[in-house]
C-alpha cells in the first residue's frame, strides 16, 4: 500500500511512520521477521490471535510498503517465506525503541496495580 505525499506539517514524519506500520499487527509481524525468515503458517502459530485474513492483508501491506518480502517456491503445496528487505531492516531501531517503551511501560503500570 505505497502512501502519496502528505501535506506536511509538524506531526508530518511521526504520522507518515505511524500510517506504514501503526494498527495491532504490523509492529508484532515486523519484530517477528527482524528475527528470521518466517513462512506464513509459522507467523499464525506466533500470532494466534491474527485471522488468516488478516494477517494476509497486512503482510500485502507491508510488501507494497517495500519492507518484507514475499518469496514462492515452487512446491506443492506452495511454500511460502516472508523477510525483511534492506529497507525494512532501518526500522530495526524503531521497533527496539518500541519494544524498550512497551517493556518500560508494562512495568509502571504493573507497579501501579
Amino acid at each position: 500500500m505505497a502512501h502519496s505525499r502528505y501535506d506536511c506539517h509538524q506531526g508530518c514524519p511521526v504520522e507518515a511512520t505511524l500510517e506504514v506500520i501503526g494498527g495491532k499487527w504490523k509492529g508484532i509481524i515486523l519484530h517477528h521477521l527482524l528475527a528470521q525468515t518466517v513462512r506464513f503458517n509459522q507467523l499464525r502459530r506466533l500470532m494466534p490471535e491474527i485471522t488468516q485474513r488478516m494477517l494476509t492483508k497486512q503482510l500485502r501491506e507491508l510488501e507494497a510498503d517495500r519492507l518484507i518480502s514475499r518469496k514462492v517456491y515452487p512446491e506443492v503445496p506452495p511454500k511460502v517465506e516472508y523477510s525483511m528487505t534492506e529497507y525494512g531492516y532501518t526500522l530495526l531501531p524503531v521497533i527496539k525503541a518500541l519494544r524498550a517503551w512497551g517493556s518500560h511501560h508494562l512495568q509502571k503500570t504493573a507497579d501501579s496495580a
